[in-house]
């Protein structure tokens, strides 16, 4: 037991020592201002996985090293080590100065894509501003624009789709605000239409878009069903168009029972607007045919969707 207590102590006692060593080794360069000492052992203490001891000495040496042989090096590894720390926004600056400065690198690929990494590293939660999110896509772009047979296309491409539905998603967010604002101060009805309209052209792929088609269909009912009867008709007839356009692009979807009845309103609120407010004929016989050859549509759709579904 006695021996055992022995080894136990000589073997903290090693480890110390060797970190004891280590530190003041490390002190020891710092006082040197030696820069090529420096970078030899940023280097080493980077291969080592010291990256904080890396960056320290490989940082100055980005400007002493400024146009020489050496620089690329310089700046490849101090921005690495910085990633390594967690310090994406000064590493992505780097490695988008490597990408300017040698475009040619050999390491230029990897650098263009660390710099997008960080940025997409730096997006915020979808509440906050998104700026960084708008600055990765970016970068993403410009690395499927500059290697577009890499291996890493698709890993680029998944993270794109993931930041522009963070964008879409903050989007949606501010079309519900305007819909449930309400007509406080205004028509915020038509203004959760415009902004779930411009998302959808902005980002057409993204996951949200059955919720912004649904929302911009909800919103269209609810301006005609609270407008004024003059304006009542033609609103209720573009609910009735969004409606179609909804189904026919989601005929399975999980608002389906609400879109039904939003239909069924709409059409018997025309229908009273109508009794006022007459229709010409030729409206009349156009919105008729129209609807009944829409309902066949629509009915043809959900069934295609079910039997594929089913099978």
């Amino acid at each position: 037991m006695a021996r055992q207590s022995i080894v136990i102590l000589l073997i903290i006692s090693t480890f110390a020592s060797i970190a004891l060593t280590s530190c003041g080794e490390y002190q020891a360069i710092l006082k040197t201002r030696d820069n090529d000492l420096w970078y030899r052992k940023g280097l080493e203490y980077f291969d080592k996985g010291e990256f904080a001891r890396s960056a320290n000495l490989l940082g100055p040496l980005v400007t002493a090293y400024a146009g020489t042989s050496r620089s690329d090096t310089v700046t490849l590894y101090y921005a690495r080590s910085l990633a390594e720390l967690g310090d994406y926004s000064t590493a992505a600056y780097y490695f988008q100065q490597y990408v300017k400065t040698y475009p040619g690198g050999e390491q230029c690929e990897n650098c263009q894509y660390m710099a997008a990494y960080c940025y997409y590293m730096l997006s915020p939660k979808v509440e906050l501003d998104q700026a960084d999110t708008e600055t990765a896509i970016t970068e993403m772009q410009t690395y499927l624009n500059m290697y577009p047979n890499s291996s890493r296309v698709s890993e680029i491409e998944a993270m794109m789709r993931e930041m522009q539905d963070k964008l879409a998603l903050k989007e949606f967010n501010s079309a519900v605000l305007y819909y449930r604002l309400g007509n406080y101060m205004g028509n915020n009805y038509r203004s959760a239409v415009i902004v779930a309209q411009n998302c959808l052209k902005r980002y057409p792929d993204t996951k949200h878009r059955e919720d912004l088609s649904f929302l911009i269909l909800e919103s269209k009912y609810i301006q005609a069903e609270r407008s004024v009867l003059s304006k009542q008709g033609d609103r209720y007839r573009d609910a009735i168009d969004e409606y179609y356009a909804f189904v026919n692009e989601f005929p399975q979807s999980k608002y389906s029972r609400r879109a039904d009845k939003i239909l069924k309103d709409s059409r018997e609120g025309l229908e009273a607007v109508e009794k006022l407010i007459p229709p010409s004929a030729d409206d009349m016989d156009y919105y008729r045919n129209y609807g009944s050859q829409l309902d066949k549509e629509v009915e043809a759709a959900r069934e295609a969707a079910e039997n594929a579904k089913n099978n």
